[in-house]
């Protein structure tokens, strides 16, 4: 019994021992951050804090509420004196947000309150006007004082309020259309607006009532075709069996593509090497558009051998990791000269597509589509695609609401025009060459969407 009361003894001493003056219990640390708190900006940032702490141990951490967007590495943490950098994510919320940064030293913390604001924002960040000018009112958030400026003589922009900018064009007197700027800037954020204005030719433009016009090609400038086009360069059977080699401009000292009268011609012939050469152009290949009104004024060539064709595929796509039909094709119009005048508009999917005889189309007669010009329209929205002829509707196939394979429409596509010679469709019946030389004439494209 003594000998265990004289351990107790022992034990007592030697935690009094322990907590001498020289070695201070944590409540006793003096820790210290400068600033107190952290006001980010909405874009991505850094901060720093200046850490005090007596006892020469500390840490920082992002709390639990923040650590998605705000990180904190520290520095000299073994020091008296050291760093916290509070590294600050951008902002790509609509709200403002807030979390801390926790600074410890045993069981002494301090929160630093961190705040972020959201970003600045506008209502429209391009902005399309007729050709004869026109105001047009844009809305501005912003926490912070902003400014805004012109960067082109034809655009004017003025701030009204704290939430408005004004903004007015002068009339383009131009046969092409022209793009300017405006920059609204607050602190260290700055939104660029893109500003485009039609020509003076576009103003007989006939609109879709709801639409403005966001590009077209009239064919009326030059003998050949500009950058926003591009010619697809293969050999014959590289699609569909079809029997011409794709080049891109001419061949054999002929134009596969050619502007005449303001008309696109695309022309397929038989070279002096008995090849069978024509044309296939892609409209703006790199970005496309996603949704819109798709429309071109089409005569169509004739001859038992001829497919030309009016349609869309996505932009960029790997076709390895995305396959036809699964990514989509949006067919706005087809004909095969065996079958002469009937047009017919198609979509391709996983769920719908030739291959499996799902295929979603409609067709009519068309008695001029070989010696009249005719037009051939899709409006493509995320709820349907509508096809027309002359305005009137052929097709429409609507989103079922059941995913990609019935709707992989979610994404951009270019237009294509083209036209093939023989293949699975062109030449089911065979080909005639005594009717080559061939010309489809596109007389315009335009791309309406939605205002």
């Amino acid at each position: 019994m003594k000998y265990n009361y004289f351990l107790s003894l022992l034990f007592l001493a030697l935690i009094a021992c322990g907590n001498s003056d020289n070695d201070p219990q944590p409540d006793n640390v003096m820790l210290t951050c400068s600033p107190e708190k952290v006001e980010a900006v909405a874009i991505e940032g850094k901060y720093i804090l200046n850490v005090t702490c007596s006892s020469g141990e500390w840490t920082a951490f992002a709390s639990d509420d923040c650590s998605s967007w705000v990180t904190a590495k520290v520095s000299d943490s073994s020091l008296t004196k050291g760093q916290v950098t509070v590294s600050v994510k951008a902002n790509k919320k609509t709200t403002n947000r807030n979390g801390s940064v926790v600074v410890k030293s045993g069981t002494k913390r301090i929160m630093i309150p961190v705040t972020q604001n959201a970003p600045m924002s506008v209502s429209q960040r391009e902005i399309y006007s007729n050709s004869s000018g026109e105001n047009i009112t844009l809305s501005v958030s912003a926490v912070a004082d902003w400014s805004v400026k012109s960067n082109d003589n034809w655009i004017k922009a003025e701030k009204k309020d704290s939430q408005t900018v004004s903004i007015s064009t002068k009339p383009n007197e131009d046969k092409i259309s022209r793009n300017g700027t405006l920059d609204i800037v607050s602190g260290v954020e700055k939104i660029t607006v893109v500003v485009t204005q039609e020509s003076a030719e576009d103003r007989e433009i006939d609109t879709p009532e709801g639409y403005r016009l966001v590009w077209h090609d009239e064919f009326n400038e030059g003998t050949s075709l500009g950058s926003n086009w591009t010619h697809e360069v293969q050999k014959p059977g590289w699609v569909n069996n079809e029997l011409q080699s794709y080049v891109n401009g001419s061949a054999d000292g002929k134009r596969v593509t050619e502007l005449i009268d303001g008309k696109l011609n695309i022309n397929c012939f038989k070279g002096s090497d008995g090849k069978i050469y024509s044309g296939r152009v892609y409209a703006n290949v790199n970005t496309g558009w996603l949704y819109g009104y798709f429309e071109a004024r089409i005569m169509l060539p004739k001859g038992k051998g001829t497919w030309p064709a009016f349609w869309m595929m996505p932009v960029n796509n790997n076709f390895s990791t995305n396959p036809w039909p699964g990514c989509g094709e949006i067919d706005i119009m087809e004909e095969v000269g065996v079958d002469a005048n009937i047009v017919s508009s198609s979509i391709h999917c996983a769920a719908y597509n030739h291959t499996i005889n799902t295929q979603k189309t409609a067709s009519r007669n068309i008695a001029t589509a070989e010696s009249e010009f005719h037009i051939y329209a899709c409006e493509w929205t995320p709820d349907y695609l509508k096809f027309f002829v002359d305005g009137t509707e052929l097709m429409t196939f609507r989103n079922e609401g059941t995913g990609k394979n019935v709707w992989p429409f979610t994404y951009a596509f270019y237009p294509i025009l083209n036209l093939a010679w023989g293949g699975d469709w062109g030449g089911y019946k065979g080909v005639d060459e005594s009717a080559l030389p061939i010309t489809m004439k596109v007389d315009y494209i335009r791309i309406f969407q939605k205002k």
